[in-house]
């Protein structure tokens, strides 16, 4: 039997290699979520299907086309969740978030699925961050959600995105705005894909949104929505817009932002770069008030974004943006013999229990094998051991940069580790440009 050497299609494996870019992608956006009062939650990989198809909206192409829906073994449909919103909103009610403090922030990371014809930045198996805030109208919330999307921009280094951000109005406006567009494509009916002439009398606003070029190119010229705003939804956005000034943060009004998912209303918004070709939206959001009744709560209004790991990634690859170095062995141990693979398994259990990153050869190969190995790990230092060393109780720490060589003791490794590396850090330190000796400070002896 062959054996199952490929992923399956829409799917990609992180490798150690780089698991440090996510992993220090993911650390900044929880750091930058708690500094806007955001917490994580985690909510489960599969949710009942009827979750999506009242949350998500039956007419789009997330819930006609896209999703992995399945029959578990209680006959039960569930389906692998397409997005994040709908989740959070089921366990803010199932579990009484909506009985505290409000508003409640919540944030995620997570894997998504999508039955999509991948490319480049679009996978059937992708990684949200997303945000949610539920419990406040105010405009003012609109716009510091999109400043702390921005803010994850700004801190990861990502230049040149444009936020496009308009409104798509409350059900009383969107409903003189649909009679609009059903006369609009009505005329064009003969020439809408199939999928759209199904939404045209359902919900017009989704042909906005459709993929297919004849589609995109009709709807190019059909009425917007900022024209048939009510007197409060032209407010709330004219709110956004002055907020978003005052926080400096640079938008172009674009009407025929509509996003993807029929639970958004008023402020939709995106950051879009030209970095990454076709799929050059890195995140989008925008507010949702009618969601939380929609799925069995009170009435309450909300709002959040969401923002694809993936797609990020390809558009910090493009900008070539400095990631941080993958973290280091502090220290590898060379064990050559018996006696001495029993004195490197008390030195690691040691470092590694006061902190530091230590290993040794699990081969026990020879002293060159073992000197290479601990070279293509980039290990910072490396410590012969042999019969010699365990007999005198002392060894030659190497800082695997500099060559440099310095005696320890085996016995006291961890204390010793620390003495050596902090005097070569402390030796390097510069006041006013000139090199300043601290280790007399700590009673060291350069030398050593």
């Amino acid at each position: 039997m062959a054996l199952i050497t490929k992923a399956v299609k829409g799917t990609k494996d992180a490798l150690p290699k780089d698991i440090h870019k996510n992993q220090y992608i993911e650390s900044m956006m929880i750091d930058i979520a708690e500094r806007f009062g955001y917490k994580e939650i985690r909510t489960p990989t599969f949710e009942h299907t009827q979750l999506f198809q009242r949350g998500v909206g039956d007419t789009t192409d997330v819930v006609q086309k896209e999703m992995y829906t399945f029959d578990d073994k209680g006959g039960r449909s569930v389906t692998l969740r397409p997005e994040g919103t709908a989740g959070a909103v089921r366990a803010y009610l199932e579990n009484g978030l909506c009985n505290e403090a409000l508003p409640q922030k919540v944030c995620y990371l997570g894997p998504c699925f999508r039955y999509e014809k991948p490319q480049a930045g679009r996978l059937r198996e992708f990684h949200q961050f997303g945000a949610e805030c539920f419990g406040t109208a105010s405009p003012l919330a609109d716009a510091e959600l999109i400043s702390f999307a921005k803010q994850i921009f700004d801190e990861l280094g990502i230049q040149d995105l444009s936020l496009e951000i308009n409104s798509i109005g409350c059900p009383t406006c969107r409903a003189e705005y649909h009679k609009a567009l059903k006369e609009y494509f009505s005329s064009h009916i003969d020439k809408l894909c199939d999928t759209c002439r199904d939404r045209l009398d359902r919900n017009p606003m989704r042909i906005l949104d459709c993929k297919s070029p004849v589609c995109s190119e009709i709807a190019k010229d059909a009425p917007v929505v900022t024209d048939y705003l009510c007197d409060e939804c032209r407010e709330h956005f004219g709110a956004v817009q002055e907020y978003l000034k005052a926080m400096q943060i640079e938008y172009t009004v674009n009407p025929k932002i509509v996003r993807g998912l029929d639970y958004y209303t008023k402020t939709v918004f995106e950051f879009v770069s030209g970095s990454i070709g076709a799929q050059g939206t890195v995140c989008g959001g925008g507010r949702y008030d009618g969601l939380v009744k929609e799925l069995g709560g009170q009435d309450t209004p909300a709002l959040g974004f969401a923002l694809g790991m993936e797609r990020l990634m390809l558009l910090m690859e493009a900008q070539n943006v400095e990631f941080p170095k993958a973290i280091a062995p502090d220290l590898f141990v060379v064990a050559l013999g018996e006696k001495a693979t029993l004195k490197a398994i008390d030195i690691v259990k040691d470092m590694r229990a006061d902190g530091f990153t230590a290993l040794y050869d699990l081969n026990q190969r020879s002293l060159r094998a073992q000197l290479k190995y601990a070279d293509k790990l980039n290990a910072k230092y490396s410590v012969i051991i042999g019969d010699k060393e365990v007999e005198e109780s002392a060894a030659k720490l190497k800082n695997m940069e500099t060559g440099e060589e310095n005696e320890i003791p085996l016995d006291k490794f961890v204390s010793g580790f620390y003495n050596i590396t902090l005097s070569s850090q402390l030796d390097d330190l510069e006041i006013n440009g000139e090199e300043f000796d601290f280790s007399s400070l700590f009673g060291l002896d350069k030398k050593d």
